[in-house]
């Protein structure tokens, strides 16, 4: 098959344009009628069709490119599939509630989601490109290919079942106004997070392998190292911009000041990692300076009641969790002089 020479010998022009054309055709969609359940599918079914456009635009189907485009296409396809299922249950997404009737605020989350698709496809897109797949490349089944295929895999069971687990806990009206902790979420608070870094970080392990080995040079290998930019902006994503930072310390604060299992919350973190598995019985123990670093538990995650709750919110629920147990007592003390008149 002919390579397709698509504005840029890259493929950098042609995947930016599909991408902006398919979101902006689901987003003209979801804000004409106020429709969320087809956002985060238009998200994960668009890194679907970047790898498959380049895959067959670029000519050449050398193993290590069939490989790299399919895991992308496992992964978008089957983290669009489950995002779909999951909002026809619930119903509605609860992040579009401040923007769903403002044209430029939900514009705005769908041109940062043309970012987050572009940016993060790159591996795959640089690989299949021309002025990549004119050099050879080495057999496929390096030691690196090796290994990126493990971490993938790893990767790839860590985020889909995690996904399942959390779902079926809160689906389990036994479990309403807990906190997932079953599972993966025994060893990370976030196995899900963490699985999606290494689905991404091993696709890119595998799709540098032609310039690790000295087998593409000049600016192609220049490129093929500039794409580890995906794997590193998903992770600054989920830690610093859409996930940690909107879980952990905002989380923790309502569960306080609501005192929902707040407790039973401030025990879980303390023993369990926040984003790379650990066993929970080393974990707490372990010295505070660790956790910080090496398990990347920033203080920018951490609650302290004193400094972040609204004290306000919490005196209010106290005063209503005592006028409760002031009328339960009083009815029960009714409830037992009732049954004592009965007797005599």
């Amino acid at each position: 098959m002919a390579v397709v020479h698509a504005l840029d010998d890259y493929y950098l022009a042609i995947t930016l344009l599909i991408t902006i054309a398919y979101q902006l055709l689901f987003f003209s969609i979801a804000f004409s009628l106020k429709f969320d359940k087809l956002t985060d599918f238009a998200g994960g079914t668009n890194f679907v069709w970047l790898a498959i456009i380049t895959l067959a635009f670029s000519g050449h189907h050398h193993a290590r490119q069939i490989v790299c485009s399919l895991f992308i296409m496992l992964w978008g396809a089957r983290l669009s599939g489950f995002l779909l299922f999951r909002i026809i249950k619930t119903g509605k997404d609860d992040r579009f509630d401040d923007m769903r009737d403002k044209f430029f605020s939900f514009l705005g989350f769908w041109g940062f989601q043309m970012i987050w698709i572009w940016t993060v496809s790159l591996p795959v897109t640089i690989l299949n490109a021309p002025n990549v797949t004119r050099f050879n490349q080495p057999d496929f089944g390096t030691g690196r290919d090796i290994a990126g295929v493990i971490l993938f895999a790893i990767g790839f069971i860590l985020e889909s079942v995690s996904d399942i687990q959390k779902y079926r806990f809160r689906s389990d009206p036994a479990n309403k106004g807990r906190f997932c902790d079953v599972g993966f979420f025994t060893w990370t608070r976030h196995p899900n997070y963490f699985g999606e870094i290494l689905i991404h970080f091993s696709t890119f392990m595998i799709a540098v392998s032609p310039s690790a080995y000295g087998y593409v040079t000049g600016q192609a290998f220049n490129a093929q190292y500039a794409a580890i930019l995906g794997p590193f902006f998903l992770t600054l994503l989920l830690m610093f911009v859409s996930g940690l930072t909107l879980q952990e310390r905002p989380g923790a604060k309502k569960r306080y000041e609501s005192g929902n299992h707040w407790e039973s919350l401030s025990r879980y973190t303390k023993r369990t990692s926040i984003l790379i598995p650990f066993p929970p019985q080393l974990y707490e123990p372990m010295p505070t300076i660790l956790k910080r670093t090496i398990f990347l538990e920033f203080p920018i995650y951490v609650f302290d009641p004193a400094k972040h709750a609204d004290q306000g919110k919490v005196r209010e629920r106290e005063a209503e969790e005592g006028n409760n147990a002031r009328q339960e007592e009083s009815q029960r003390q009714g409830s037992s002089d009732g049954l004592a008149d009965g007797q005599r």
